[in-house]
């Protein structure tokens, strides 16, 4: 292809969610077409079935591959030709099917080189089955399909926190279960490494939340202290536990890069309470840049037009600013010289705890205006 502009695979989710719609609403902006080129993986029929539903003016380009996809349009890759019972609001294995079909089309295309980053529209994992086989986790579901035999995790994101956990997609108390020195040092160290090269951090300072209110008890001093001691002997920046309760109603969480949470309710109710707009997510560490917004389908709001896609674009924002950061950092590091300055100019921060170091935000197209 002779595109010259990123581009962005977008999934179209839960079909009776409000994917579509926020899909619409975000690249129904002029300036967006100019900052990327969007090739949506679904279903024409039920994206016209969307766009008359909630009366909309959404123009897309019917292509079948995304190696047709052109610049200034919406394209559209229809993944498959028959029809799926649209029933807005309705969980239904038809349309959590349609979105598991739009996912294995986009990572065929993702193999054969045809886009840059992916998006994914909103979807409910646990609603989805196929062929008797639940679907785990969009994030297991990737790291499978890539093949890839390293561990990935989810990132939170807002204006303000950077948020991970030591263990996702379990119950309480496996994820309780999860929570080891080696697991403690595995996660923070990934957290560390996407941070600098996913958001250009150059010495990214980690917080490592306690499992116990106070932080006071035997997990805190014969696990998680222990790691946080060895990965600042590793040359990482981190500091911790800190009580959650504390840590959150303080606001320290402002003078730090990341967060390494214990466990799911201990990291992403602050996240999304704190949130505005709830928010977007990052699957770290994966080869393929995969973000998406903090929320479902929202099935009560389908088809209603009210759903706010403010989510949904900085999550097409995200993607897009990592991938311009990955390649600028990978160049960087090729060459001795760029190295040699980080890893000294890293030496020097190493001792400095003076306030919070929030990664450049890209200016969009028609910011300076508003």
């Amino acid at each position: 292809m002779n595109n010259q502009k990123i581009r962005v695979a977008i999934t179209q989710g839960d079909t009776n969610g409000i994917g579509y719609e926020l899909i619409f609403k975000t690249f129904s902006a002029p300036e967006m077409l100019e900052l990327c080129t969007p090739i949506i993986y679904g279903s024409p029929k039920i994206a016209a079935y969307h766009r008359n539903a909630l009366d909309m003016q959404a123009h897309f380009s019917i292509i079948t591959s995304a190696d047709e996809a052109l610049d200034g349009r919406v394209n559209l890759v229809a993944c498959f030709d028959d029809d799926v019972k649209v029933e807005l609001g309705v969980v239904t294995e038809e349309s959590s099917h349609a979105a598991i079909r739009a996912l294995d089309r986009a990572m065929t295309d993702y193999r054969d080189g045809l886009y840059d980053v992916l998006v994914s529209a909103p979807i409910c994992p646990s609603c989805i089955k196929v062929n008797n086989i639940e679907f785990d986790s969009l994030r297991k579901y990737l790291q499978t399909c890539l093949g890839t035999k390293e561990e990935s995790m989810y990132m939170y994101l807002n204006d303000f926190m950077h948020v991970s956990l030591i263990a996702d997609d379990l119950s309480l108390k496996e994820e309780i279960d999860q929570v080891t020195e080696v697991n403690i040092i595995n996660k923070a160290a990934m957290l560390y490494r996407t941070l600098k090269r996913d958001f250009m951090i150059g010495n990214p300072r980690i917080a490592v939340l306690s499992m116990n209110p106070k932080g006071d008890r035997e997990e805190e001093q014969t696990v998680i202290e222990p790691a946080v001691a060895r990965l600042t002997d590793a040359g990482m920046s981190a500091f911790g536990p800190y009580p959650a309760e504390t840590f959150y109603g303080t606001g320290m969480y402002d003078v730090f890069d990341g967060i390494l949470a214990m466990y799911y309710d201990q990291g992403i109710l602050p996240f999304k309470t704190l949130s505005l707009h709830e928010g977007v997510c990052l699957i770290a560490n994966l080869p393929l840049i995969c973000t998406m917004p903090c929320s479902g389908p929202h099935f009560e709001d389908a088809g209603r037009g009210v759903a706010d896609e403010t989510a949904f674009r900085q999550a097409v924002y995200l993607a897009i600013d990592i991938y311009r950061n990955r390649i600028s950092f990978d160049s960087s590091v090729v060459n001795p010289l760029p190295k040699l300055y980080h890893e000294r100019h890293e030496e020097r921060e190493r001792s400095r705890y003076n306030g919070p170091k929030r990664p450049t935000r890209v200016e969009r197209p028609g910011e300076a205006e508003q």
